[in-house]
């Protein structure tokens, strides 16, 4: 059953496994890569009902829009994700944050949050290991 706080209604990955029928290793892979904006709040997922609905619009309205290709600006922020690392910079372009990434000693300490330029909202935090996939070839 999705949570109400306010005029926020959010949903878990156990309720949309529930509604939709999807795995909930799928919907987890979608949330990880982006496909699915949602934020992380402990060890649990939560999915708002403005992006259910944008995913299934999509950008061109057939359902397989991704918030990366909308035409939107972004920045990059490369941070650490525990104590150990307490690094973070921030970078403009796809390009310098994979060399930013690169330079680091361990990749796997690292995440980034996609921010919108506009809204300064976070739009997904990624692994750096995972962003680099994504980016490169």
């Amino acid at each position: 059953m999705p949570k109400k706080i306010g005029d926020l209604k959010l949903y878990s990955v156990d309720d949309l496994h529930d509604m939709l029928g999807i795995s909930k290793m799928t919907i987890r892979a979608y949330l990880r890569e982006g496909k699915l904006n949602g934020r992380k709040m402990g060890v649990k997922w939560f999915v708002t009902e403005d992006s259910l609905r944008r995913y299934f619009e999509g950008a061109d309205g057939d359902g397989s829009g991704d918030a990366r290709e909308s035409g939107k600006q972004f920045r990059y922020v490369v941070q650490g994700i525990n104590d150990l690392v307490s690094e973070t910079e921030e970078c403009d372009t796809v390009e310098s944050t994979i060399e930013c990434i690169k330079s680091q000693a361990i990749i796997s300490l690292f995440q980034i949050a996609v921010v919108d330029r506009d809204t300064d909202e976070v739009i997904e935090l990624v692994k750096a290991r995972d962003f680099l996939e994504r980016h490169t070839n």
